[in-house]
């Protein structure tokens, strides 16, 4: 990869490190969300920077092309992100799923109060 590749490079990455921290100072984006993100873009920033570090870990993998080797990294951390994301979104699928079914019990169980207004179910067409 050119020089100027390698420095582009870098500063996607380290732009991404810097609007991940932005987020996170400004409660945009939750800490335990922030350090996944965090984590990707600290092992990508020394292969980013130094392409003799990219090089010689795509010699170790048995890669011949350096930048191949990086974005086989960010695919793959980008990877893990979306597992991790997906077990959570089937935890909270779960955890819905039983608070709707405890306020439906806690509904039945409670008895109409007199002279409590009471809501007409309309059809919509």
């Amino acid at each position: 990869m050119s020089t100027k590749g390698h420095i582009f490079v870098l500063l996607v990455t380290l732009s991404s490190l810097l609007f991940i921290l932005r987020m996170v100072r400004r409660r945009q984006l939750r800490a335990k969300y922030s350090l996944l993100w965090l984590t990707a873009g600290l092992v990508l920033v020394p292969l980013a920077a130094s392409p003799q570090l990219l090089d010689r870990v795509s010699i170790w993998l048995g890669v011949t092309y350096g930048p191949a080797t990086f974005f086989l990294g960010a695919i793959t951390l980008l990877f893990l992100v979306v597992i991790h994301f997906s077990w959570e979104l089937s935890r909270l699928e779960e955890r819905t799923r039983l608070l709707a079914e405890e306020l439906a019990v806690l509904k039945a169980d409670t008895p109409e109060q007199p002279g409590a207004a009471t809501e007409e179910v309309v059809p919509q067409h």
